[in-house]
């Protein structure tokens, strides 16, 4: 399991990209990220990665049989500030960010 946290991006402009990858083999995951052209596919790209290092150091796994089993997209905290807007009125500002979640487990055959 990976927790990628503190993304920079809206937890629903992640969510497209992680969407891709759910249950696909965790080699073919990292293959279609590298050609993503989503901004979200690095980070979702470098959770991938770190599940499947954590798995294949703590339970002596072969990245080659590893499978996305879980992956999913939380909101993290949002910082937010208020700027002018038209016709002297306040316009609220906020930017998102989000928690990636990785769960990735043997192939069940």
């Amino acid at each position: 399991m990976s927790i990628a946290r503190h993304i920079g991006m809206s937890p629903q402009k992640v969510r497209l990209v992680v969407d891709l990858v759910r249950g696909k083999k965790a080699v073919d995951a990292l293959t279609l990220l590298r050609f993503t052209p989503k901004a979200a596919s690095e980070p979702v790209m470098k959770a991938i990665q770190s599940a499947v290092a954590n798995a294949t150091d703590r339970h002596a796994l072969s990245p080659n049989d590893l499978v996305v089993k879980q992956i999913w997209v939380d909101g993290g905290p949002s910082r937010g500030w208020r700027r002018f807007g038209a016709r002297g009125r306040f316009r609220p500002i906020e930017r998102k960010s989000c928690h990636i979640n990785v769960v990735v487990g043997e192939a069940a055959e």
